[in-house]
């Protein structure tokens, strides 16, 4: 296995596991199954209890297995086993946990020979054993016997082929010595999921039930039907010995005599038998540990460095003590203003990169929905119109005016100039929102003391309302300020005489704000969402907009441009959002009734957020596209709308019209500009420095120092978390440490050739008969059954270095180098000099040797083949 021993090894694997267990899900020790496959009355169960010690699987004639039996070992001081089904029970004696499986079999399946692939789940804790998975699969059966389904070869198959898939699943492939080893199910089934080879290792039972006369040596050696793994040969007890209740421990020594007594095993009894199957399978264990260590001692590292600074805080903590809680409560308020300031003002360090922060939203709103609902109030081309014509009307009376009336401009702007105070106080109420969802946001570090935290949010939000009232106060002020005087001399004013040209302008393109050269407003990926599925479904595109169109390409890279869109009598309206769409959905149409894109009437542009489409929507009134109106004018309305306009007074209209839209354009730059300064100075400003300069006063008067800083029942967990995790990540490195330190892994067994293994593969030959009259196979010189001086040339001329030394009389080195070396192909015995062979047991013919014709020289193995 190892510098180590697997019985030293046991504790530290545990150990580290207990260590895993405090720190958590996020670092475990995941060790493979072991899923023990094979046909009926292959031996599987005898091999599972040998890994126990205990004699506690159910026996019998036929499919004893029905239900796949997940069988967990656990290290323990005590020994006892208990089952999932019944976890409060748990058993001392093993012969009731055979009934309880039985019962617990018989329950799902029925007691006429009945299978289900819902598996039993036994938990065995033990001094003697490791940390791992065993798993009894029900034998291969193709005739269905009792209350047993027709298709019971099919169920049993898939069934096993579910455990055996797992590429953490170590495959043992159990056939019986005298069975046809071509034929057998076990290595067929493994050689589907395991075409490798890498998770197989092939167990052949019953070898004390040959033939008299016959052997699997060469099948064990891994010459006959090789496996990549190589076999392990297995001794269980007979039934007889069952029916006795033969102790396992008994067992294993008559096994081991077994092994060292037979001519045929005994030079590889120390790499056979149920021992060294158990030390190939902690080899495994060995080598999976190993190739786990690297990433979980990263991984570990890692997490170390990330609690180093916080242990630290908590090593000399001591609850009580109030000066550390005076230290801690000028600390959190201090980092509470800070983190308010930075969340509002913006920070280089720390930055979110998943959502925007309390600053960027409010400038948002500052920048993009507070124009957007200025837009939407303002632009009502047809009730402008009217009402300039009303009052015309109006201020004339009964007489016919010549002359375009001063107070008809007056009023209408006075009116437009009224219906800003609804976006400007939506605006207001936008940004307090922010302010106290930033608030909380920074709160949330202050849950280590929840009295602190409720006091701090409160006393926060009720200075933010009471700035509330101030600030739009000052905005209505604000608002009375423009209504209080008309400057009509203002220098960006067009005048009279500019209004009247304009009149006589044709042809008046649309107004396109921020004239100049055509730039680029914004760019950005939407989805056309109202594209038929025929014509290939929504799809997104890399949209464009300038101050004259709406382009979109195939990319960013801006190369295939599939459509350009002018802006002209274009408008938006919003778009209901489907009942299974996560899209939030606007349009653009034609206010002509033209299509704007093939044959669609409007195209539906769909955004993933709200706020993408409120920040699309502000981009197109920067273009000069602006929202639709609700046209809800009454039937009486609409008749007086209808009335005739004679020329003179359609030019007044026209003349007051173009004065409204200058004076309004200068009331809406000036509140624009006004609007964010406003609430930056008496509410956003002021919230900051209330926070740093009154806030602590005002947490002091609120209550008694001691009850603000009690600490939560969480943080004292967390706390006690956090130092029994940081120490566990400790303890778990050094015992990784100490593992990779002390233990060695056996490298991959070369490839084999195992196309035997296909399915149409033909029967393997019977196993080997030796008759005293037989000749010796090639492999093995005469010399080692007598002893004459040698053997002849082999057949062929092949080199003496291929040749199979003779058999030992007692173990010799290679039982260590087998021990090392599990999973790797059986090397050739390495030679030694010639002796006296050891007497041949009675009963054993003599081979006779064929005449030498030379003395037999022994030569020493190839250094290569030692290797």
């Amino acid at each position: 296995m190892g510098n180590r021993g697997m019985e030293e090894l046991i504790p530290l694997v545990n150990k580290l596991q207990d260590a895993f267990s405090s720190i958590g899900q996020s670092c475990h020790l995941d060790l493979p199954q072991i899923a023990v496959v094979g046909g009926q009355s292959a031996g599987k169960s005898s091999v599972l209890e040998n890994f126990v010690g205990r004699d506690f699987l159910p026996r019998g004639s036929g499919i004893v297995t029905r239900r796949p039996l997940i069988l967990q070992l656990i290290f323990s001081k005590t020994e006892y086993a208990e089952f999932l089904h019944c976890k409060s029970k748990k058993f001392t004696d093993f012969d009731e946990v055979r009934q309880e499986i039985e019962a617990e079999t018989d329950r799902l399946t029925g007691t006429n020979k009945g299978i289900s692939p819902v598996p039993i789940n036994l938990r065995v804790y033990s001094p003697h054993v490791l940390n791992l998975t065993l798993i009894d699969l029900p034998g291969i059966t193709k005739v269905p016997v009792g209350d047993q389904p027709q298709d019971i070869e099919f169920q049993i198959r898939d069934m096993i082929l579910q455990f055996i898939s797992r590429e953490s699943s170590l495959i043992l492939a159990v056939t019986p010595a005298n069975m046809d080893l071509a034929n057998s199910d076990a290595l067929k089934m493994a050689k589907e999921v395991d075409p490798q080879g890498l998770r197989t290792i092939g167990v052949i039972t019953k070898l004390d039930l040959m033939d008299e006369g016959t052997d699997a040596r060469d099948v064990l050696e891994n010459k006959l039907l090789p496996l990549r793994r190589g076999y392990i040969g297995v001794v269980n007890r007979s039934q007889k010995d069952i029916d006795g209740k033969k102790d396992i421990r008994a067992a294993l020594a008559a096994e081991r005599k077994f092994f060292l007594s037979h001519p045929a095993y005994r030079h590889m009894a120390e790499r056979m038998g149920t021992p060294h199957l158990q030390r190939v399978l902690n080899q495994q264990l060995t080598n999976h540990i190993r190739e786990t260590l690297p990433s979980l001692r990263s991984k570990l590292q890692s997490q170390l460095l990330s609690l180093e600074k916080e242990v630290e805080e908590y090593k000399n903590f001591r609850p009580d003590d109030p000066a550390r809680k005076t230290k801690a409560l000028l600390q959190m308020v201090q980092q509470f203003g800070v983190d308010f300031e930075k969340r509002i003002e913006g920070s280089g360090d720390q930055v979110d990169t998943l959502e925007l922060s309390g600053g960027a939203r409010i400038n948002r709103i500052f920048h993009e929905r507070f124009p957007f609902e200025l837009v939407k109030m303002e632009f009502d081309e047809k009730d402008l119109r009217r009402e300039i014509s009303y009052a015309i009307k109006n201020i004339h009376g009964v007489r016919t005016g010549l002359f375009t009336p001063d107070l008809a401009f007056e009023a209408i702007v006075k009116k437009q100039v009224v219906k800003l105070k609804e976006p400007c106080l939506k605006c207001v109420d936008l940004v307090i929102q922010e302010l106290i969802n930033t608030v909380r946001q920074c709160t949330s570090k202050l849950g280590s003391y929840p009295r602190l935290r409720e006091e701090t949010e409160r006393i926060v939000t009720t200075h933010i309302r009471e700035r509330e009232g101030k600030t739009k106060d000052q905005i209505l002020l604000l608002i009375d300020i423009e209504l209080s005087y008309i400057n009509t001399n203002h220098e960006d004013f067009i005048g009279f005489a500019n209004a009247q040209q304009r009149n006589t302008q044709p042809n008046k393109k649309r107004a396109i704000p921020n004239q100049g050269e055509i730039l680029v407003i914004r760019r950005g990926w939407l989805t056309i969402n109202n594209i038929s599925i025929m014509k290939g479904g929504s799809k997104e595109y890399w949209f464009v907009l300038t101050a004259e169109s709406l382009s979109w390409y195939k990319d960013e890279e801006e190369k295939e441009k599939k459509f350009m869109l002018p802006l002209d009598n274009l408008k938006i309206r919003d778009v209901e959002k489907g009942f299974m769409s996560t899209k939030h959905i606007f349009a653009i149409f034609n206010t002509e009734q033209r299509n704007v894109y093939k044959d669609l009437r409007q195209i539906e542009l769909a955004c993933d957020s709200q706020e993408d489409v409120d920040s699309w929507k502000a981009s197109f009134l920067r273009a000069g596209v602006y929202p639709e109106k609700d046209q809800t004018e009454s039937e009486e309305g609409a008749q007086e709308n209808t009335f005739s306009m004679d020329p003179q007074l359609e030019r007044q209209v026209e003349t007051i019209r173009n004065l409204v839209d200058s004076y309004v354009g200068i009331i809406n730059k000036s509140i624009r500009d006004l609007m964010p300064k406003t609430i930056m100075h008496l509410m956003i400003n002021n919230t900051k420095d209330f926070i740093h300069s009154e806030l602590l006063a005002f947490l002091y008067s609120s209550g008694d120092q001691s009850s603000l800083m009690e600490e939560s029942a969480e943080q004292a967990q967390r706390r006690d978390e956090v130092l029994r995790t940081f120490h566990a990540l400790r303890e778990a490195l050094a015992v990784i440490g100490d593992i990779g330190a002390s233990t060695v892994s056996t490298p991959v067994p070369p490839p084999v050739d195992d196309t035997w293994l296909q399915p149409a593969a033909g029967h393997s030959p019977p196993p080997q008969r030796r008759p005293p009259s037989a000749l010796p196979p090639p492999g093995r010189p005469p010399s080692l059954r007598a002893p004459a001086p040698g053997p002849p040339p082999l057949p062929g001329g092949a080199p003496p270095a291929f040749a199979a030394p003779p058999i030992p009389s007692r173990l010799g080195p290679f039982a260590a180098a087998a021990a090392a070396e599990p999973f790797g192909a059986p090397p050739q015995i390495p030679a030694r000099p010639a002796r006296v062979p050891p007497g041949i047991p009675p009963g054993v013919p003599r081979r006779p040797p064929a005449a030498p014709s030379r003395p037999t020289i022994i030569r020493p193995a190839e250094p290569s083949l030692l290797d």
